[in-house]
């Protein structure tokens, strides 16, 4: 099962810094840290939502 999450999270992270570099937000120059960066946010925000509680930065409802 850890292996489909960790599927999923590469996936979204590709994704999201696709676009980003298709809309000049992130040149592929700097892919690496934002790749890193984007990762570690999506990863953490998929394993509080497995638990059930909301990411330490996620704004309050």
């Amino acid at each position: 099962m850890a292996l489909k999450r960790e599927e999923l999270i590469l996936k979204t992270v590709k994704e999201i810094v696709v676009k980003f570099i298709e809309v000049g937000n992130i040149s592929p120059t700097s892919f690496h840290d934002h790749f890193r960066n984007i990762y570690k946010t999506v990863d953490t925000a998929v394993k509080a939502s497995e638990d059930g509680a909301p990411p330490k930065d996620a704004p309050p409802d």
